[in-house]
Parts: structure tokens; C-alpha cells; sequence
């Protein structure tokens, strides 16, 4: 089962894709048009040109994921036209727009706050100066890492 968590980073590919393409192609695209790493574990994201389908890859560290959904009825009411090679959206706009919603004109509340990637946590469990508990509280929860 595939998961999107809240600190995945999903990106849109603007330019509708050749839908005959699967994995490597995609990949390919991943790599030529939106210069990401597509071992990196983000969600790349893509439409055809009618906008009736929506294909999503992403590598899990073991293999990629390909999943393919295609409109019974009608086709996307929003994709970003912008002139980058990629759109950034958070996974609760995915979910909007998988059901053919806009996610720009969604009313959704700002995260209250940001999780942290654990390469992040990491790094700062190497961090020599604590100067709070706050800093000491995430040492403690680093050990148990």
C-alpha cells in the first residue's frame, strides 16, 4: 500500500507526459525535464495532455511505485501553468486534486507546525551546545534513534 506521509515532498511535472511511458521512462523524466533524483523518495506527479489521467511515481527504497487514475468523468480542474519544470503542492492539495478539485482555491489551514525530515533530526543530535531542554528533550529521543 502506498502512503503519502505529511513531510513528503510531491512535485508536479507542468508539462503533460507521454502516458505510454512507464517506470524508466518516467524516471527519465524525473531526470531531463525536472532535474530531481527519482531514488530520492519524492512523489513525482503527472497529467496527459487531456488531463484525464493523473500518474504518480515514487521510489520506496526497495522499488518504485506506479499508479495510474484515470477520470471516469470529466478531467483535472486545476494544473499550474507556471514556466518551472515542477510544481511543489502539499499532500493535502494532492488529495484535492486527485479528486479533480482545485487546490489553489482550497481553503486549507496552514500546518500548525513543520515535521522535521529525520536527516534533519539527525544532524541535530549531533549538535554539542544544549542550551534547553527543548534541545535536550530531542538529544534524549536521538539516543533512542
Amino acid at each position: 500500500m502506498l502512503q503519502i506521509a505529511p513531510q513528503q515532498t510531491i512535485l508536479l511535472a507542468t508539462k503533460p507526459a507521454d502516458f505510454r511511458r512507464g517506470i524508466d521512462g518516467l524516471v527519465a523524466l524525473c531526470r531531463s525535464q525536472l532535474n530531481q533524483d527519482p531514488f530520492s523518495g519524492k512523489v513525482f506527479v503527472f497529467t496527459n495532455k487531456r488531463r484525464t489521467s493523473v500518474k504518480i511515481l515514487v521510489y520506496d527504497g526497495q522499488g518504485y511505485w506506479l499508479c495510474l487514475k484515470r477520470f471516469s468523468k470529466g478531467k483535472l480542474a486545476w494544473w499550474p501553468t507556471t514556466q518551472e519544470a515542477a510544481h511543489q503542492l502539499l499532500p493535502s492539495q494532492l488529495q484535492i486534486l486527485l479528486y479533480q478539485g482545485s487546490p489553489q482555491t482550497a481553503n486549507i489551514p496552514e500546518n500548525w507546525r513543520n515535521i522535521t525530515p529525520l536527516e534533519a533530526e539527525a544532524k541535530n543530535c549531533m549538535e554539542p551546545s544544549l542550551h534547553n531542554s527543548k534541545e535536550a528533550k530531542l538529544v534524549d529521543s536521538c539516543a533512542m534513534l
